[in-house]
């Protein structure tokens, strides 16, 4: 359990973070919920995995919700389709007692969560040219799609 000065500080963190850091924070706690249920899934305790899985399940359905498919298009689209592949393996993960699912779907969260965390706030982008760089038009990953700020921070933590 937490206690109240980590609860603070998350509270704090959640409160002041832009859009960018909201979906990061989102991402670290769906991996931690992930590495808990395959923790207590080989410990065989299974209502610990079960509430674990059920808390990273309800990360993904919230991190799908705050996509905005009309600015996203094609790459909120396929975002949305890999949030729902993930919550189908969780849920397969939970059904059969297998790990094998809850690897895969950490191993996705890891891969997510590296390329959300390279994403740069525009005054911090490298000035050196790569295909990260190029603008909006030629590159669609250039631009994240990202919900309101107060929106979304209202219910990224509700839980």
């Amino acid at each position: 359990m937490w206690n109240s000065g980590h609860d603070a500080y998350l509270e704090s963190r959640v409160l002041t973070a832009d859009p960018i850091e909201l979906v990061n924070l989102l991402y670290q706690a769906c991996t931690q919920a992930v590495r808990e249920a395959r923790r207590h899934l080989a410990e065989g305790r299974i209502a610990e995995r079960s509430r674990e899985i059920n808390q990273a399940c309800a990360i993904l359905i919230e991190l799908a919700t705050a996509l905005d498919h009309e600015r996203g298009g094609e790459i909120s689209q396929r975002l949305a389709l890999l949030y729902d592949y993930m919550q189908r393996r969780l849920l397969e993960a939970n059904m059969r007692q297998s790990d094998a699912p809850l690897a895969d779907v950490l191993g996705l969260l890891s891969t997510l969560s590296e390329a959300w965390a390279g994403i740069a706030k525009p005054e911090e982008k490298p000035v050196a040219e790569s295909p990260w760089s190029q603008p909006a038009a030629e590159s669609p990953w250039s631009q994240p799609v990202l919900p309101e700020a107060d929106d979304y921070r209202l219910r990224a933590f509700s839980f």
